[in-house]
């Protein structure tokens, strides 16, 4: 009998056939829960599940679940789930997994996978979880699942936990059921395979924020349009414990200097930080705003205490304000905000920060903060374009002083306040890849996956021998773990290095001007990443094929 096979996201008229194969495959093939009368069984997950069918025809014949809100099946099943699990950025849980008998020998169990992977790299998932009958262990395996823990559920009902990770599938599963015919291999390109970017900006994109930069430009006077800006606006301020959040067409550069204009309305003398570049790019704005400041200056990469800032805000006139970066892209010397915090509150000291490597790459709170910039590049993972300022809770417009000289237009926060945070034209395509952007902090606790990248690579950078500022066990508390910066001798120039993973397809930090003169190389976790691809770049950093693969123009 031919089959007319189609694979995709369940439709609300495929629930009830759903409910149908749920009470089939769970009570009539495996007794797991009681027969009833209407030989219908609802998940209880039902409403968080995103279903996944195979149709012959308009006929369900095959179904999975995904879903990626804690706590999944497994947590209550075996208690610590993330102790099993290998390091990873973005998990789901992959349940109910069943094909009607009589197409167990085709291709929908294969089509239902392969279908699982692309909505899994569309949602930026690198791990699985599942609950394998164990009936199909075999076929399990032969997916690429791994299992793990000890076996849970009844003797009638038996399953083993296991995980698939997005690398093995793509890797392995897929290619063993494109030999076998399962499903149609795709078209190969001959073009090379995208860089894996491990840049501070531009930031690998994630499918759902591609998808949304695409979409048609809307006029940005259009209540659409403004709906997304105060969308933004909101999902901003609730991961920042923000007031407020004003949407700027530019970099953070040009979100510096708004909040530079700020601080002129104030007046009164004030310090910056300066413990690496973006801190010295803070001084000049301050200097090209004629702020009257004095500078507390450290060394690049080397945390300092908060006593010591505490002894230089008390020595000399007592200041108005402190301006410093949160997390010092530069160097990735993260600061202790609760700590500034408090010496601000105790002086009655306004804090301002430059926060742009630090918003989305840990937890941000702004409660005591007068104000922060941000990007929608970098951690957030979007698209470069949009300068963020965020207004702290107890933050007020600052009245304006007698004698002030005028703001520019672009640059005065209170034209932004007095028209909605939108006076000026404003690109919606920057916009909705922002707002798909922030949504994904909504499913998944993205610091986490970030912190446990940033501890594995330094562990992992350590062991093959690199220098990496903060340290290499994985406990550089002092240092965000979004930025690894590694050091290197005189004779191991980093720029060669940085060519040597280029050609391997990985792009690396290296070309400012302020890490070439350091001889330093940074490996940041911003944007979408995947296990894989970090393992990958650690394997290609060993030193001796980087040597071999530049033709021994690494050592000079």
């Amino acid at each position: 009998m031919a089959h007319t096979l189609t694979f995709d996201v369940a439709r609300p008229t495929d629930h009830e056939a759903i409910c149908a194969l749920n009470y089939e495959a769970f009570v009539e093939e495996i007794p797991q829960h009681a027969p009833n009368p209407s030989k219908r069984l609802v998940d209880r997950f039902h409403h968080q599940n995103t279903y996944l069918v195979a149709r012959d025809g308009s006929a369900v014949v095959g179904m999975l679940a995904i879903r990626a809100e804690r706590p999944f099946s497994l947590d209550n099943k075996l208690g610590d789930l993330d102790a099993h699990l290998p390091l990873h950025r973005s998990l789901c849980e992959v349940r109910l997994l069943y094909v009607k008998p009589s197409y167990r020998s085709g291709p929908v169990f294969a089509g239902l996978m392969d279908r699982a992977m692309r909505f899994g790299r569309d949602h930026d998932y690198d791990l699985a979880v599942i609950s394998g009958t164990t009936r199909q262990l075999r076929l399990y395996r032969h997916m690429g699942f791994i299992p793990f823990g000890p076996k849970v559920g009844s003797a009638d009902a038996r399953y083993q936990p296991m995980y698939l990770t997005m690398s093995r599938f793509k890797r392995d599963t897929g290619a063993a059921f494109a030999r076998r015919g399962t499903f149609k291999r795709r078209r190969r390109s001959h073009l090379p395979p995208p860089p894996k970017s491990f840049l501070p900006g531009p930031v690998n994109i994630p499918n759902s924020v591609r998808r949304a930069f695409e979409s048609p430009p809307r006029s940005h006077r259009s209540a659409p349009f403004l709906a997304q800006v105060r969308e933004v606006q909101e999902r901003l301020c609730r991961l920042t414990q923000a007031k407020d959040a004003t949407l700027l067409m530019g970099s953070g550069t040009l979100a510096n200097d708004v909040i530079g204009g700020q601080i002129s309305k104030t007046g009164g003398q004030g310090v910056v930080v300066e413990d690496g570049e973006f801190g010295r790019r803070l001084g000049d704005h301050a200097a090209r705003w004629s702020l009257p400041h004095r500078v507390f200056k450290r060394g690049w990469g080397e945390p300092w205490e908060l006593d010591e800032l505490g002894r230089f805000l008390d020595d000399g006139p007592a200041p108005k304000w402190l301006w410093l970066t949160l997390c010092e892209t530069s160097t990735g010397v993260l600061h202790d905000l609760d700590g500034l915090r408090g010496l601000c509150r105790s002086r009655g000291i306004d804090l301002y920060l430059d926060a742009v490597s630090a918003v989305g790459a840990v937890p941000v709170d702004l409660g005591g903060v007068r104000m922060a910039s941000a990007v929608s590049g970098k951690a957030l993972g979007s698209y470069p374009g949009i300068g963020i300022v965020l207004e702290g809770p107890s933050c007020n417009p600052s009245p304006p002083q007698r004698g002030d000289r005028p703001i520019p237009r672009y640059l005065d926060l209170d034209v932004y306040r007095s028209a909605g945070s939108v006076p000026f034209t404003q690109s919606s395509n920057l916009v909705a890849a922002l707002v798909a952007a922030l949504r994904r902090y909504d499913a998944e606790d993205l610091f986490v996956g970030t912190a446990r990248l940033g501890a594995w690579l330094r562990r992992e950078l350590g062991g093959l021998g690199y220098r990496v500022i903060g340290g290499c066990d994985g406990r550089a508390r002092a240092f965000s773990p979004a930025v690894v910066t590694i050091e290197f001798p005189p004779g191991l120039p980093a720029q060669g290095i940085a060519d040597g993973l280029k050609a391997a397809g990985f792009h690396v930090s290296y070309e400012s001007s302020y890490l070439l003169q350091r001889n330093w190389l940074q490996i940041c976790l911003m944007g979408t990443l995947d296990r894989g691809s970090l393992e990958e770049l650690v394997q290609a950093m060993d030193i001796e094929r980087l040597i071999r693969r530049r033709n021994g123009r690494v050592l000079r």
